[in-house]
């Protein structure tokens, strides 16, 4: 049985270069796209989705090579770059006939969402990040001892072949351990919906390992040329995130401040998985985001 956002419809839509998404989508008012992350699918904003959709019509996909959607082989980094993954979310959104839209990223979808804002600020009314630095960042802050927290992108970061072998031979072992290991509350993630993201993360693990690939190439390029450029986010930016700043040495919030000079940053006292394990907290968040 295939989980699902009660009370949402669930469609499959166009991205861009002919990749169909599939989403959830409920709710009445202005919309609010929400991007969710590693390991996870869609589902993992239910609680969110279903506080925001009494006053917005709320748009939940899974991103390419993710859950339901389509995993097109990766012939190249461009195939699951953060810029392509962006503009798959910009097109969904206009099928839906939504031509402007806020914005909420977790984790890798957070990602995705910083590169739209940069790539289509026309279209973007508002950002929210959960849990991320931007890519170009988070090379530059993992080092030392405490960057073994991110051995995963180290590994994912090789060439074709190796992780994705080592990853497929023990799949519910490598992605439960994040489940595991980055939950500050498990009871917030119930068994049918980790056994969920378990299922969904080990039917796909040749377009996730190509998502961590392209951060550790193409994104990299396509950041580092936006600040070179000195380009910013133009719309107003919410940043929520647990204090990796003191875990791993640096300024969180002046990070997000070189990119984001309209930004509202907020620390919290829930695990990764924070939409699921605090969704009051960042229901709030976003609806505060939303009247700036």
């Amino acid at each position: 049985m295939t989980l699902t956002i009660p009370g949402f419809d669930h469609v499959r839509l166009p991205g861009a270069d002919g990749v169909e998404l599939a989403a959830a989508v409920g709710g009445h008012g202005s919309p609010v796209v929400l991007l969710h992350g590693f390991p996870q699918t869609h589902l993992m904003w239910r609680h969110v989705a279903e506080r925001l959709a009494g006053e917005h019509t709320v748009i939940c996909p899974d991103l390419r090579g993710y859950g339901a959607s389509d995993k097109p082989a990766a012939t190249g980094p461009e195939v699951y770059s953060k810029r392509t993954m962006a503009a798959d979310v910009v097109a969904l959104a206009a099928a839906l006939g939504h031509e402007r839209f806020a914005l909420v990223g977790h984790d890798r979808g957070a990602l995705v969402a910083f590169r739209a804002g940069l790539d289509h600020p026309e279209t973007l009314t508002h950002l929210g990040i959960l849990d991320v630095v931007p890519t170009l960042d988070m090379w530059n802050v993992l080092h030392g001892v405490p960057a073994a927290v991110g051995y995963h992108l180290f590994l994912m970061a090789q060439p074709p072949g190796l992780p994705e072998t080592m990853i497929a031979n023990s799949a519910e072992a490598f992605f439960g351990s994040f489940l595991d290991a980055w939950a500050g509350d498990p009871a917030a993630m119930p068994e049918p919906v980790r056994s969920a993201y378990l299922r969904a993360s080990a039917a796909a693990v040749p377009s996730i390992v190509a998502d961590y690939r392209a951060s550790a190439g193409i994104d990299v390029t396509h950041d580092q040329a936006d600040q070179d450029a000195g380009s910013q986010l133009a719309m107003p930016v919410t940043v929520v995130q647990q204090d990796w700043g003191a875990r791993l040495g640096y300024d969180a919030a002046a990070v997000w401040h070189a990119w984001a000079p309209d930004l509202d940053h907020r620390l919290t006292g829930a695990g990764h998985f924070m939409a699921e394990e605090a969704p009051d907290d960042i229901t709030e968040a976003i609806r505060a985001l939303l009247l700036r």
